[in-house]
């Protein structure tokens, strides 16, 4: 058991993005206590923005970033501004090379766990308010963003395992995930035969990389959502976000459950009604919940 949440607002501006997460995922964390995660969008940079999950530990941690920068340097990508709170090592870089085959020889070496210009992934074990206090995620304002509380099934619990995922290799496309794909090994041992790597065993993962491969073929996050619903089995809901869009899909069995709030000028979606009150306390508000096998997908003005 997990609890997923995303919101956008429709209209161009910042918006209390991270505040707006923390909240709902508050509302949802009694489904997983273990991590929670943030993926965060907002204006879009001329650098690109790396997140790495690092050692604590200071000496340890001083090796994790020597190391990346090492890295770095090898792809011609120059350092132009970090920070290092937590476990984890944010940098802006300049790069204009082959992002494919940057972010696959660094993910070999380091633990990369966002790339993207408008995307920054925060994730921890704890709670929302626990990462809040750290890495002072209800400061951030934005366009849109997904969170995720986590309950550890699949795998051990550490900051890598936590969601969100970024899709490896693709820029600024993440996803939360509550359920099981039943078919993961089957699914990830095609892929891995073209040549996508995998950093750990969890499912959700195969997922952001099933979708970016599929968006970076050209087709539209509609279609691939669509798609997706026939071509992983299990019991899931799950949201995915881009620059400009939010989605979401849901199995023909609907056993993770899902609800939704829209109005003009935003969209929120969360797997509990609990989550979506905290945005308008003591207001009666009118949800609905997805039908199974069903998917959409709202954007931003830009």
């Amino acid at each position: 058991m997990c609890g997923i949440a995303g919101v956008l607002y429709k209209q161009a501006g910042n918006h209390d993005i991270g505040k707006t997460l923390i909240d709902m995922l508050d509302g949802c964390q009694h489904r997983g206590p273990d991590s929670t995660g943030f993926a965060l969008y907002g204006e879009d940079k001329d650098l690109l923005q790396l997140r790495f999950i690092v050692p604590t530990e200071e000496t340890a941690r001083n090796l994790a970033q020597e190391n990346i920068a090492t890295l770095l340097a090898r792809h011609g990508a120059t350092i132009k501004s970090e920070q290092s709170v937590g476990c984890s090592y944010q940098i802006a870089v300049d790069f204009d090379g082959d992002l494919l085959a940057f972010t696959r020889d660094v993910e070999d070496h380091a633990k990369l766990v966002s790339v993207g210009h408008t995307l920054d992934i925060i994730k921890d074990d704890g709670t929302a308010h626990e990462l809040d206090a750290i890495y002072h995620v209800g400061e951030v304002r934005g366009t849109h963003g997904i969170g995720h509380v986590r309950l550890a099934t699949e795998s051990a619990v550490r900051p890598e395992a936590a969601h969100p995922f970024w899709a490896t290799g693709f820029e600024d496309i993440a996803i939360v995930h509550n359920g099981q794909i039943t078919n993961y090994w089957k699914m990830r041992r095609r892929l891995e035969r073209r040549k996508f790597a995998f950093h750990t065993d969890n499912d959700s993962e195969l997922v952001a990389v099933y979708l970016a491969d599929k968006l970076a073929q050209g087709e539209t996050l509609d279609s691939v959502l669509e798609t997706a619903i026939a071509d992983l089995d299990g019991t899931f809901s799950f949201l995915v976000s881009t620059p400009t869009q939010i989605g979401y899909a849901k199995d023909n069995l609907a056993a993770k459950p899902m609800v939704l709030f829209e109005t003009d000028d935003m969209i929120a979606i969360a797997s509990e009604e609990v989550s979506l009150n905290r945005l308008f306390p003591g207001q009666s508000i009118n949800s609905s919940e997805p039908a199974p096998g069903t998917f959409h997908t709202w954007s931003r003005s830009i």
